[in-house]
């Protein structure tokens, strides 16, 4: 192996969450794990211990206390966490105070933020919509957008209530938005009449048409403006424009109290051998697995900015939320 480009000084490891983590494993189960290989084989002889240090440590938010940290521990057939009662989107919006939660900036220079209550707020007017349109647990909520805050919001919204989210970016074609959406079958459909790249605009909408007369699932669609100030809702099945669909007072959200492995989003595999896949992942392990990689594995804390250069079509957005 080359010589290590950087290694961190002693004070940043000892200062490290990880390390913290450590520490806390030691005191808790009796340990003298010295290291991160330590913990790291502790945690492949141990799992079960080891994902309930996890769980106590990112302080998770549960209705109801799971009965073990692991049951039948075989693969596949393990079943995580019984028991537990929680929300995905409840935890994520566990602070409603004026710190900032989301940052965002396109490359025409137009920026918007939100503080962690305005966001509670501005999911809880989504909540409320789909709640309107009937929108219940299990159901599939879809975006077609650029990596902006509606899609955040979008996604709080529909896992607060237990639906399902499945995304895809515009600069996917029509085929590649088929192959994806014709799958999951998504109700509503949060989307945009255009994007900008390189200082260029494209159209979406005309794609968005398209899809509507191949995917009758979609009940609604819902446009963001981002090329034009008013876009046409010609040929668009139920359309409506995000303000009016935002067009509410905000309230406390009532975030459904789900098992541990309720399916919470579906992704997807590439394409290149064949028709993309849907791949469902479960709300408590999305939770839990990326709550260890932000946390300990990148060190992140909540005075931290996190930045990904990411489109909705791959799984770091989600990463990135």
């Amino acid at each position: 192996m080359g010589k290590a480009l950087w290694s961190p000084p002693p004070e940043r490891v000892d200062a490290a969450r990880i390390t913290r983590f450590r520490r806390q494993v030691n005191e808790t189960k009796d340990l003298s794990l010295e290291g991160f290989d330590a913990l790291h084989a502790w945690s492949l002889d141990d799992p079960a211990a080891f994902w309930e240090q996890i769980w106590k440590a990112a302080e998770v938010k549960a209705s109801r206390p799971y009965d073990t940290p692991m049951r039948d521990p075989k693969m596949p057939g393990t079943t995580w966490f019984p028991g537990a009662r929680l929300n995905f989107a409840e935890n994520l919006l566990r602070w409603r105070d004026d710190r900032m939660a989301l940052v965002w900036r396109n490359d025409q220079g137009k920026q918007q933020s939100l503080t962690h209550s305005q966001l509670y707020d501005e999911v809880s007017r989504m909540v409320q919509f789909l709640e309107d349109q009937g929108i219940t647990e299990g159901d599939m909520i879809g975006i077609y957008l650029p990596n902006r805050v509606e899609g955040v919001i979008t996604m709080l919204a529909a896992t607060a209530l237990g639906c399902l989210f499945t995304s895809c970016s515009p600069d996917f074609g029509y085929q590649g938005v088929l192959d994806r959406f014709g799958q999951t079958e998504p109700k509503i459909v949060v989307t945009c009449d255009g994007y900008f790249y390189a200082g260029q605009r494209f159209d979406n909408l005309k794609k968005v048409q398209e899809l509507l007369l191949d995917i009758y699932a979609i009940e609604r669609v819902i446009i963001v403006p981002v090329i034009h100030e008013n876009p046409s809702r010609a040929g668009l099945r139920g359309a409506l424009m995000w303000k009016e669909a935002m067009d509410r007072p905000p309230a406390d959200i009532k975030f459904a109290q789900l098992p541990f492995d309720h399916p919470l989003y579906v992704l997807y595999s590439s394409g290149t051998t064949g028709k993309p896949k849907g791949i469902v992942h479960g709300a408590g392990g999305t939770l839990l697995q990326h709550w260890k990689e932000l946390a300990l594995h990148t060190d992140v804390g909540r005075d931290d900015v996190v930045f990904y250069f990411t489109t909705t079509g791959w799984m770091m957005w989600n990463w990135l939320v």
